[in-house]
């Protein structure tokens, strides 16, 4: 059992609640939250759309990685990364390197549904929203399975997910003793989350 808590990182494409989920868990285990698309629009002073407009996919990237290996090497946090992070093999090395990676997975229709309700999603500019996603889906799935842990997350609230987050992590024996929610049995583990 670790003697502090982990840095965690939600990962998973744009609408499977990474954002929402990420405040409730920080609330609830008592540590900040961060938004690594806000610290990435900080860090270079302009929204992502006007990066992605002005400099292209690439040149966000790079940035996206500065700031996520800056984030990775402070206290611990629960940080929300952008859906295209993890599939960067620099950012998922890092990640696995210094936090835990929780996967929050969902399906077409509940991915469609929840980005109709922001308009400040770079990819999903001028295109047909479900035929994108889906190709996001088929493109980045099979590397969001590397994550530590996986978790469905259609049909569930934000404080839903966010306890299912902490007794995930509990069971795994990756929060310290003191952390531990009541009644919470620990199996061993290693970090990728597979009975031992």
């Amino acid at each position: 059992m670790p003697k502090t808590l982990p840095i965690i990182v939600l990962v998973g494409l744009m609408g499977a609640g990474k954002s929402r989920v990420g405040r409730e868990l920080a609330r609830l285990m008592g540590v900040p939250f961060v938004d690594a698309d806000h610290e990435i629009e900080k860090s270079a002073g302009m929204t992502i759309p006007d990066i992605f407009a002005e400099f292209g996919e690439a040149e966000f990237r790079k940035g996206e990685l500065k700031v996520m290996q800056r984030l990775l090497q402070g206290a611990p946090i629960v940080l929300a990364s952008g859906g295209g992070a993890f599939i960067q093999p620099a950012v998922r090395t890092a990640i696995k390197k210094h936090a835990v990676s929780v996967w929050l997975k969902a399906d077409l229709e509940t991915l469609v549904a929840r980005t109709r309700r922001t308009a400040h999603r770079p990819l999903l500019q001028g295109v047909d929203r479900a035929q994108k996603l889906r190709e996001l889906m088929d493109a980045r799935y099979p590397v969001y399975a590397e994550a530590d842990i996986t978790l469905v997350t259609d049909q569930q609230s934000p404080q839903t997910m966010a306890r299912r987050i902490r007794r995930e992590l509990a069971q795994q024996g990756l929060l310290p003793a003191g952390d531990m929610p009541r009644g919470t049995a620990v199996r061993t583990a290693d970090k990728r989350g597979e009975n031992t």
